[in-house]
């Protein structure tokens, strides 16, 4: 099993910052390995809510289906699963000046022949884990009060401060 775990510290409100990361499909903004991460159901999000992510690690294209499985204060459980790994987020979020603190981990398990990859998988989680926790930070920051994720324009039905990616950046 894959384990890599990241704490970082940010200027959001801790209430904020949970929102944010409960749609899973901010992972498009933030995660450098994910490509687009679309809602798979409508209403609320709330345990049960599910998300399509595509992503692109070591030049493979894979595609994974995530369920909120757990809300409780101040954490977050999806679980994703696709036919050669099993995956678990979990996000926890606590107050710490000047915002919170978030502590985010993931569990991975790969099956069948995937599972000769994982020292390699390993090795790349941990290096998208560090790039993604400094992109995580600054979209969080983008939610403290004062910041400036006001001069930014997007659609009013995107669900974070940021836009997503450009596809040259995703190459």
């Amino acid at each position: 099993m894959i384990v890599v775990e990241r704490t970082l510290a940010c200027s959001a409100d801790p209430g904020a910052a949970l929102g944010y990361l409960s749609d899973f499909g901010n992972t498009a903004v933030w995660d450098p390995a994910v490509r687009q991460a679309t809602r798979g159901n409508t209403g609320p999000i709330a345990p049960g809510a599910t998300w399509h992510q595509a992503c692109r690690l070591l030049g493979i294209s894979t595609e994974m289906t995530y369920t909120l499985v757990e809300v409780t204060p101040g954490r977050l459980v999806f679980h994703g699963r696709n036919e050669g790994a099993t995956c678990v987020d979990t996000v926890t979020v606590r107050p710490a000046e000047p915002g919170c603190e978030v502590t985010y981990r993931i569990e991975l398990e790969l099956h069948g022949l995937a599972k000769l990859a994982t020292p390699v998988i390993k090795m790349e989680f941990e290096k998208l884990g560090t790039a993604g926790a400094t992109a995580l930070t600054e979209a969080l920051d983008l939610l403290a009060p004062g910041a400036r994720s006001a001069e930014l324009h997007f659609p009013a039905d995107t669900p974070h401060p940021l836009p997503p990616r450009s596809q040259e950046a995703q190459a």
